[in-house]
């Protein structure tokens, strides 16, 4: 199923994202990806691993909405966690980048598609 399989790859994104904004925040790649420099990152350390605690949190309802099968008894998990991820990369792209809508609300607005009509 086309669904199940973007729901799995969006929870893998985020926890992706999660671990760069917890634990990799500061490393030199990770201020590449972000467009941030040295001193950025180290101010706003504790920000960006809130921000990744919360990644996290979408991935594990995501990851739900798998297990109890986003076909059956997780749709609506996989609906609203889809949801969740498109609202979240709307706001990112209109207030941090623009690049978020592609990366993140894209994804998330095909997922709901290929979930709501089932394949």
């Amino acid at each position: 199923m086309i669904g199940a399989g973007l729901v799995a790859a969006i929870g893998a994104l985020h926890v992706y994202i999660m671990v760069l904004e917890m634990f990799r925040w500061d490393a030199p790649r990770t201020r590449a990806a972000f467009g941030t420099t040295e001193e950025f990152a180290r101010a706003t350390k504790v920000m960006a691993g809130n921000q990744g605690l919360y990644n996290g949190f979408l991935a594990a309802g995501l990851f739900w909405a798998l297990a109890e099968g986003v076909a059956g008894a997780g749709f609506a998990l996989a609906v609203f966690f889809l949801g969740c991820v498109m609202v979240a990369g709307l706001y990112g792209a209109a207030t941090a980048s623009r690049r978020i809508l592609f990366i993140q609300s894209g994804p998330a607005a095909l997922g709901l598609l290929a979930v709501g009509f089932g394949v």
